[in-house]
C-alpha cells in the first residue's frame, strides 16, 4: 500500500521475536485458525527467513497479506483473516 492509503489497524498481535524457522510460521498458522474472519493479525518477527516463509504460508490459504513492514531489524506482517 502506498502512503496515504488507509490501512486497517491490527485487532490481534503475535510476537515471535527471537524465534527462528519453523516457529514463527507454525505459531502464525495456529493463531490464524483461532481468529474470526475479518480480524487483522500483526505478526512481529526478526528471522529474515520469514520474509520468504510467511508469504508461502499465506499463499496456501485464503488469508490476505496486507502489508510487510521492515524496520530496525524487525519485520511486521499484517494479515487479514479469511474463512
Amino acid at each position: 500500500m502506498g502512503e496515504g492509503e488507509n490501512k486497517p489497524s491490527p485487532t490481534h498481535r503475535l510476537d515471535v521475536l527471537g524465534f527462528y524457522c519453523p516457529v514463527p510460521v507454525a505459531k502464525t498458522r495456529t493463531a490464524l485458525k483461532k481468529l474470526e474472519t475479518g480480524s487483522i493479525l500483526e505478526v512481529l518477527a526478526d528471522d529474515p527467513e520469514t520474509l520468504h516463509d510467511m508469504p508461502l504460508l499465506l499463499g496456501r490459504t485464503q488469508h490476505r497479506l496486507i502489508d510487510i513492514i521492515q524496520e530496525s531489524g524487525e519485520i511486521r506482517f499484517v494479515i487479514q483473516v479469511s474463512a
